[in-house]
């Protein structure tokens, strides 16, 4: 079941981390990149003009590499609320239009469209599964009255899927804007940004992307790139700001491309290397190559599960990465201290177990872990 030397983090052998979908363990050689970045600012005058670009550039291209797209259609953002909050500020919605999103969405996905709602004077219609599936329930709320779609590629509570080509044609088909949080996706699950054609598509770095805190992503389409409105104005997104001596001469003009998005003070001397060898390892590794490995973990969790009559997203509607079980009674006190005794961390999201492996999860790790669920059980 293992794909990587776990040499390549520093995991002790008896611990089992099965919360990659709250916050990844760091590579060394993340480590070893903050290590050599810290230092950088000891001696400030060794920092030239392009050195502020060189490295964001990288990391822009990389990010870029692993959702499919071109590196002029990337931002760097410091957190999802920050990405979401540029689509609402962007998006065309009008009085008694209907703005879509999930129940128990994630925070960072709703709050910015509750808020847009009111301002506007439109409806925020919270979709619920059900007896359907998301996708199901997701493509039966949209009308032609809908203005946004703002939703995951997986909910994150359980890992259930969303097929995000079939939702983008439903919105399409409608005039409206899709907006996806791909937190819990990207990195871990194939996202092809020619297929999906979202308006905006935001993702946190430090999850599934194995990076720092604080350092996000964002895509834009070709008309935002050209239209778009930043919710900040930083002398670093303008043009010819390589150009110190010329910053006293203001301008109106943007870089190209989604740069105009970039969070002031995104060259990040220290969280960008880190990033930047984070993605440099998932690109090598190959995210088509981390989902099947991840799928061959959770196919093993779901037989456990469906062993001890656990309740879990049927396959058709399984992220592969990542998954919720839902035990017969409410996660007891009682189970949560016999995890933790067991040095087993899991999530727990709503009324489910969210276990999200990696890599490094092993056919033991997971043997461990329904251990001590069957005595709860």
């Amino acid at each position: 079941m293992e794909m990587i030397n776990a040499g390549l983090f520093d995991i002790p052998n008896d611990v089992v981390y099965l919360n990659c979908a709250s916050l990844s363990p760091q590579l060394k050689t993340v480590t070893e990149a903050a290590s050599r970045a810290i230092l950088i600012k000891t001696h400030p005058w060794t920092i030239q003009a392009k050195d502020w670009f060189i490295d964001p550039e990288k990391l822009r291209a990389l990010a870029a590499q692993v959702i499919s797209t071109e590196a002029d259609s990337i931002a760097l953002i410091p957190s999802v609320s920050y990405g979401i909050s540029i689509a609402a500020a962007n998006v065309a919605v009008c009085k008694g239009q209907h703005i879509i999103v999930l129940d128990k969405e994630y925070p960072s996905n709703y709050y910015a469209w509750a808020e847009l709602a009111k301002a506007k004077e439109a409806l925020l219609v919270t979709v619920k599964k059900e007896e359907n599936t998301w996708t199901d329930a997701i493509l039966n709320a949209i009308t032609d009255n809908t203005a946004v779609v703002a939703i995951p590629n997986c909910h994150w509570t359980n890992g259930a899927l969303i097929n995000l080509q079939r939702v983008s044609e439903k919105v399409r088909s409608v005039g409206a804007a899709l907006v996806i949080d791909a937190s819990q996706s990207m990195g871990a699950y194939p996202i092809d940004i020619a297929t999906i054609q979202p308006d905006f598509l935001v993702s946190v770095g430090y999850k599934w992307l194995l990076g720092p805190y604080g350092l996000g992503y964002l895509y834009a389409a070709p008309k935002w790139q050209r239209e778009g409105k930043p919710i900040e104005y930083s002398w670093l997104t303008k043009n010819d700001s390589e150009n110190f001596a010329g910053l006293v001469n203001y301008r109106d003009d943007f870089k190209p491309g989604a740069r105009r998005f970039d969070m002031g003070e995104f060259p990040g001397f220290i969280h960008v290397p880190m990033a930047i060898a984070a993605l440099e390892q998932i690109l090598q590794w190959g995210v088509v190559n981390i989902q099947s490995q991840l799928r061959t973990v959770t196919q093993k969790i779901a037989g456990e599960a469906a062993l001890l009559g656990l309740q879990f997203p049927a396959d058709a509607e399984r992220s592969d990465h990542m998954t919720g079980l839902d035990l017969p009674g409410a996660v007891t006190d009682g189970l949560k201290q016999d995890l933790a005794k067991e040095n087993i961390f899991v999530g727990f999201r709503g009324t489910s177990i969210r276990v999200s492996p990696y890599l490094y999860t092993t056919a033991e790790d997971i043997d461990k872990l329904f251990a001590v669920i069957k005595r709860h059980v």
